[in-house]
């Protein structure tokens, strides 16, 4: 046996409880997870059990998502801790922002789902070079992101219009994004706020190429409801607060497995497809784990937890759960790292002052 299909076998048969908080369970194979790994990780673990922890800032899933990942890591590396704090992609960021400020790092990886904010820390000089094993085993689309190693692709997801199936059909919801300024959803629409969801900023920078800014124009009139993170609409459906949304495909799907009455709409004009890194920070505290934690999160078992949570896989061995949609098999589109870069900032400005918020 391999050692992807060995490691792959052991995350398979305890995920599922690892994510419940029933890692404790997995006892009996953890031993097997920890020599079951290449030289250069060995090496990693070993240096990353004498530092004992890592703590990663996460804006790319919900935290059911993020602690399922974080459980799943100290199950096939036992003693060391994952510290996985899940906040909105600015907030994140700005959190990194005034701990490089203050000299005093408390995160060791940043995760976020707006990649100008590694555009941004590469230009400074504040992100670690480090080439992981994995990266050169990933699906191509998410490689080489940046040619000098400083981040990588660590998570991937959609955005798509999600509705309440319990007070609308499926063929009444709508089924493009365009479709989401007619007058008939006043009152109707939840989405989130690109001030603080690198999802949001990243779906506002397309709608706005796709459509320009007087597609948010119309939704304005329209009366949209506005969370903060893009998992906030999700909730607003929930509650049938809202019928509609602008919203992750993830979360959404995630919370339809729980017996909520949520499904989405792929729409015709193309699901937003996310790219959102993570990069290891200059100077942390935890280096050896930061590295070990990195090559986890483009592993294949990394790859199994986000499609067991309805993300999409990096990894050309794990396949979309049975029953879902993955991006290869919909519409996508999705704006340029310059565009992400120079754009959010942009939208931000434009969003405030046509929303008010």
């Amino acid at each position: 046996m391999t050692r992807i299909a060995s490691r792959r076998s052991v995350l398979l048969r305890g995920g599922a409880l690892a994510a419940l908080g029933l890692g404790g369970m997995l006892a009996p194979r953890r031993a097997q997870a920890a020599h079951d790994i290449s030289a250069r990780e060995q090496e990693l673990y070993a240096a990353a059990k004498n530092e004992g922890e890592v703590t990663w800032y996460q804006a790319q899933s919900d935290d059911v998502t993020a602690q399922a990942l974080g459980r799943n890591f100290e199950a096939l590396y036992p003693g060391v801790r994952a510290n996985v704090v899940r906040t909105t992609s600015q907030v994140a960021f700005q959190r990194v922002s005034q701990e490089i400020k203050a000299g005093a790092m408390q995160v060791d990886l940043l995760g976020t789902s707006d990649i100008g904010h590694y555009v941004t820390l590469k230009e400074k000089g504040l992100l670690e070079k480090y080439l992981p094993e994995n990266a050169a085993k990933m699906l191509d689309i998410y490689k080489n992101f940046d040619p000098d190693g400083t981040f990588f692709v660590s998570s991937s997801g959609m955005i798509a219009i999600g509705y309440n199936t319990a007070k609308l059909k499926e063929s009444e919801a709508p089924k493009s994004w365009r479709e989401l300024t007619d007058p008939k959803w006043k009152d109707k629409i939840t989405v989130g706020h690109p001030g603080f969801s690198g999802y949001v900023g990243t779906w506002v920078v397309t709608m706005r190429k796709l459509y320009g800014w007087q597609f948010f124009e119309q939704l304005a009139k329209n009366n949209p409801q506005i969370g903060r993170s893009i998992n906030d609409t999700v909730t607003m459906l929930n509650a049938g607060e809202r019928l509609v949304s602008a919203g992750p495909v993830g979360t959404t799907m995630l919370s339809a497995q729980k017996g909520n009455p949520v499904a989405m709409i792929y729409p015709t004009d193309g699901a937003v497809l996310i790219i959102a890194p993570s990069a290891i920070m200059k100077g942390t505290k935890h280096p050896k784990a930061a590295r070990l934690f990195m090559e986890y999160l483009l592993s294949v078992e990394a790859s199994q937890v986000w499609v067991d949570h309805f993300l999409e896989s990096l990894r050309p061995e794990i396949s979309a759960s049975p029953g879902t949609k993955s991006a290869k098999d919909v519409k996508t589109i999705r704006p340029t790292v310059e565009e992400i870069t120079k754009g959010i900032p942009e939208v931000i400005k434009q969003w405030r002052e046509t929303f008010g918020v």
